[in-house]
């Protein structure tokens, strides 16, 4: 019994091994992300580009905004570097549009896991239990784009979401953490419309095309391109980020907490601060070094959006 025990644990070992291991997505799919953060200001709701990158075993959801304008933001910085070559008092200035989701999603559904990637100048990755929504198929069907789709309704933190998943295309993924319909959740809100995720395009990965990089075409209606910051090769390729500290819900929330009551000092502890003599310049999203001479701290407009009272996820009502 104690070999037969251990041979089940083994088969599972490998099983998480390889649904783990990174993966080249064979889909992508583009999402317009609606959110009423502020309940007092229901007309001028929150929107996002956001993307879902999906593999035979895996899937990957972040912000297509982020990327872009991560790109764009180093576009800067090469420019001005160029500009002040040989300057030994360099002096930079990032700016940014917007604030961005910095959350990135990592769904492994043969596992029941699911990974979050947070950032505070430093990577964290945050593991979860893979949400089993309980979702009720009814008959009514539509189309989206090009896809038919059917209709399926279920109660996840906190809010009642209506589904349209499409059985044509078998992957049990969806945009955020929805998930476990059979087939790809194309679109989905909940019943006030305060949270939705409306459909914007889908597209197969071609592996034989160079990949363009984002700030040459920031449109979301191409495929994802390459981003030059601190994701390295392919985009294409859903891999939990290999540089990230391992933490949890309760200790990354006091390193957040800890930034927003005081950015500058907080980036000086994790050795983002300015060097001798150096200026801070107070914009954009993320810390970039600029040489011996000079630092330029870069802190996103309210340290990832503007304060919510409507969040995302709502407690449950006893």
């Amino acid at each position: 019994m104690k070999k037969f025990n251990l041979f089940l644990m083994c088969c599972f070992a490998a099983v998480i091994a390889k649904a783990q291991t990174p993966e080249m997505a064979k889909a992508i799919v583009h999402y317009k992300f609606t959110h009423v953060r502020d309940t007092t200001m229901r007309d001028k709701p929150y929107t996002e580009n956001m993307v879902l990158f999906l593999g035979e075993t895996s899937s990957a959801y972040k912000s297509f905004d982020k990327k872009t304008q991560d790109a764009l933001m180093r576009k800067q910085l090469e420019q001005q570097i160029a500009e002040q070559k040989g300057n030994a008092n360099m002096n930079f200035k990032i700016t940014n549009n917007k604030p961005t989701t910095r959350s990135e999603i990592y769904q492994f559904p043969a596992v029941g896991k699911l990974m979050r990637k947070e950032s505070l100048i430093t990577p964290y990755l945050i593991e979860e239990t893979m949400p089993a929504i309980s979702w009720k198929i009814t008959a009514d069907t539509a189309t989206h784009g090009t896809l038919k789709c059917q209709k399926a309704t279920g109660h996840f933190r906190g809010r009642d979401y209506t589904a349209w998943f499409c059985p044509e295309l078998p992957f049990r993924a969806g945009p955020w953490k929805l998930n476990g319909l059979p087939g790809l959740i194309v679109e989905a809100y909940d019943a006030k419309k305060e949270v939705e995720f409306k459909f914007d395009g889908l597209e197969q990965v071609d592996a034989t095309k160079p990949v363009a990089k984002v700030a040459d075409q920031p449109s979301p209606t191409g495929a994802f391109m390459k981003f030059n910051g601190d994701d390295e090769g392919d985009p294409n390729l859903i891999s939990v980020p290999t540089n990230a500290v391992k933490t949890t819900e309760k200790e990354f929330n006091k390193l957040q907490d800890a930034m927003r009551k005081d950015p500058q000092a907080f980036m000086a502890a994790m050795g983002g601060g300015a060097g001798p003599g150096g200026n801070m310049v107070r914009s954009g999203g993320g810390a970039i070094t600029g040489g011996p001479v000079r630092t330029v701290i870069n802190v996103g407009p309210g340290l990832g959006g503007p304060q919510m009272n409507n969040p995302i996820e709502l407690p449950e009502k006893k």
